[in-house]
């Protein structure tokens, strides 16, 4: 995988370091990469402007409600800071999954609710916060680090591609088409399969243009999530920490 990879040549290189430093003196800090290219940057305001502009900073909220593999979901994210709640409604009952901008939580559809103590899928739901809520088009908002990966076409399509990681979270492939200028394409490579999500159908909501179709294949079966409706509204905050028990 490629997160152990990268926990493998970071602990390598501190070793070596460590290993060539004078007796008593301590290794620096490795210092943590965070904010866009240039190159970057200019790829993601073209993408804002085609998908809304100016648009973007009037949002304060986002909630959305519609289907996911034919289960109905409602889904709310934070536009200013980490935020997200994702209610699905399955036949057993509704499981519930958030992020507060510290921690993860789920609450099962049995009702018990509990923290998410793994690191690597707390990365994957900040992840899904930050861009479930439009994080990428907020460069000096999010803690976030984006670079150019190169242009890339398919199926007789130009895209430009940049990876962008949270701030302890899960890097993505962000494609966008070189005709729309729109976020089309998403790739996940944290996984031994990547896994693909293409984005389609998009609809003015509002000042934004908007994704209503995601179909996303990789490690398991394919899956598409339909957008029903869009709303750009404030959420209650106490929406993304996990309940206190009485």
């Amino acid at each position: 995988m490629i997160g152990t990879f990268r926990q493998f040549a970071t602990a390598a290189a501190l070793l070596l370091a460590c290993v060539a430093l004078p007796a008593g003196a301590a290794p620096k800090k490795a210092k943590v990469q965070q904010g866009y290219s240039a190159g970057a940057q200019q790829i993601l305001a073209r993408a804002r402007a085609a998908s809304g502009g100016a648009g973007w900073g009037l949002l304060r909220g986002w909630h959305e409600t519609g289907h996911v593999g034919g289960q109905p979901y409602e889904a709310w994210f934070d536009t200013l800071r980490y935020g997200s709640r994702i209610e699905t409604h399955g036949p057993e009952g509704v499981s519930v999954r958030g992020f507060n901008g510290q921690g993860a939580w789920t609450i099962a559809s049995n009702g018990v609710s509990s923290p998410v103590d793994d690191r690597a899928r707390a990365a994957e739901m900040r992840t899904e916060a930050f861009l479930g809520g439009g994080g990428v088009f907020y460069t000096s908002r999010f803690d976030a680090h984006g670079e150019i990966i190169g242009t890339r076409t398919l199926k007789g399509r130009t895209f430009d591609v940049i990876n962008v990681a949270p701030w302890s979270g899960a890097p993505r492939e962000l494609w966008f088409d070189r005709g729309t200028r729109l976020l089309t394409r998403i790739v996940d490579r944290t996984t031994p399969q990547p896994v693909t999500t293409e984005l389609s159908d998009y609809r003015k909501v509002g000042p934004l243009r908007v994704a209503f179709h995601a179909h996303t294949e990789g490690s398991g079966p394919p899956q598409d999530r339909q957008v029903d409706t869009v709303t750009f509204t404030p959420a209650d905050r106490a929406l993304f920490s996990l309940p206190r028990t009485p």
